[in-house]
């Protein structure tokens, strides 16, 4: 759907995924081919290494950038994807504050897991910070430190810091924005979730997370993606193939069911149903209308209509 936008309203697409950053992660992210692009620029793909971090605010900035790239070109700038903080980053112009550290506190915290293993310092920040335990894999070593590090520091847990950040953010846009979201009956999109995993394994999902344990990737941001840590797990022993895989499928339900409720309770959603996927064409009529009567006139939109039936 975002490249027949592109092609209609003459656009260009920034990657609004926090995962497809990472250079080589392609078939578990769901990466676009280049052969599928049909000759649309992509931005914010491949540009960071495995081992590198990314957070909203580097994301807001390398974003801001590229609209203002692309805007200069008389170009129509499209932001695709799901990390909903990364899109609200840049569309409501967030700023963005570092919580205080202890390096000696973190340094104390690092001894313990090398000498204990990671488990009695997950607990403590379980009973600590239970929302952030359950978002944060025991694996990412240095996302579990920071947020007890937080705590320590601060009083208030990692989960009360973003939500006190999120609330005092600005409510306007910093654009003129519309935002399109797609949805679907909730069995046929869970469906269509576990179809897209079986999609993944054949393509070779399983020996794309290899080649990063391969590589000893651990304590990285990267690989606690959904989709290379549940094959991590069956790397480490933990899960038999199948069993990853059916978590995989189950985390990738999770989540969708989880951005749903994000984009319905934080941002200003129009919403297309795409259960009928036979219709598309219907739909990219349908979608495109409603585009451009936010962005032109009556006389423009009739020319865009006739561009459409060409």
């Amino acid at each position: 759907m975002s490249i027949e936008m592109a092609k209609l309203f003459n656009g260009e697409i920034i990657s609004g995924d926090s995962m497809q950053v990472y250079k080589g992660m392609d078939i578990g992210t769901a990466k676009i081919k280049r052969e599928e692009t049909e000759g649309i620029p992509h931005y914010l793909l491949d540009i960071k290494e495995p081992d590198e971090p990314f957070s909203a605010a580097e994301f807001q900035e390398r974003a801001n950038a590229c609209i203002e790239e692309i805007q200069s070109r008389g170009k129509l700038p499209i932001i695709v994807g799901g990390t909903g903080l990364y899109i609200q980053s840049v569309i409501y112009d967030y700023q963005f504050s570092e919580a205080p550290s202890d390096p000696v506190y973190r340094e104390g915290l690092e001894k313990q897991v090398r000498e204990s293993g990671i488990n009695p310092v997950f607990e403590q920040l379980r009973s600590i910070d239970p929302e952030s335990a359950n978002r944060i894999h025991p694996n990412n070593v240095r996302r579990v430190i920071r947020a007890l590090e937080i705590y320590h520091c601060t009083g208030k847990t990692m989960s009360e810091q973003l939500n006190e950040q999120l609330n005092e953010q600005p409510t306007e846009f910093k654009y003129d924005t519309c935002i399109i979201g797609l949805t679907m009956e909730r069995e046929k999109l869970y469906q269509r979730i576990d179809q897209r995993v079986d999609v993944m394994v054949e393509d070779g999902l399983i020996q794309e997370v290899e080649s990063f344990h391969e590589k000893g990737l651990r304590d990285c941001q990267s690989i606690q993606a959904i989709g290379y840590k549940e094959i991590y797990d069956y790397f480490d022993g933990r899960a038999s193939l199948d069993e990853a895989v059916e978590t995989l499928k189950q985390n990738s339900r999770r989540y969708a069911k989880r951005q749903l409720t994000w984009f319905r309770n934080k941002m200003d959603v129009i919403w297309f149903d795409m259960t009928d996927l036979e219709d598309f064409p219907k739909k990219i009529h349908e979608i495109s209308g409603f585009i451009a009567g936010k962005l032109f006139s009556e006389g423009e939109y009739i020319n865009l209509e006739r561009k459409e039936e060409d």
